[in-house]
């Protein structure tokens, strides 16, 4: 027969792997940290990847996916080079990038999160101005 405090422990085991089970790649979202920029060569892109549940910052996650285009401005096939940077503060990853002309941009990201089996990816719109 099972103790109480045996039947508890359980039951605390049992929820934490529910809530595990649960959680998904859509708990987190990417946005951008500053959403307009000026238009140019070597443009610093940030973006920040957020737990929607915790609305903490994830930090140590592998992006290794990038793509920046023109597509909500109707120029999908204008593609801009991508280089990731050093990130400045846990949670945030930077690129460097051009965005030639004004408009609107989409980042488009794949990432890992530690712990987590399913890719987290999104789209992020930016503006750049003149």
């Amino acid at each position: 027969m099972l103790s109480s405090t045996r039947i508890a422990a359980l039951a605390a085991t049992l929820s934490l792997a529910t809530t595990a089970a649960i959680a998904g790649a859509a708990d987190y979202t990417f946005e951008p940290v500053t959403p307009e920029m000026k238009k140019g060569d070597d443009v610093i892109l940030t973006v920040r990847l957020t737990n929607k549940q915790t609305g903490k910052p994830v930090a140590d996650a592998v992006i290794f996916k990038t793509r920046i285009d023109m597509a909500p401005d109707g120029m999908a096939d204008m593609e801009s080079p991508v280089a990731p940077l050093p990130s400045k503060e846990p949670g945030t990853y930077a690129f460097k990038t051009d965005l030639p002309m004004a408009g609107r941009y989409q980042v488009t990201l794949s990432a890992k999160v530690q712990g987590e089996p399913e890719t987290v990816t999104a789209k992020v719109i930016v503006k750049a101005t003149k």
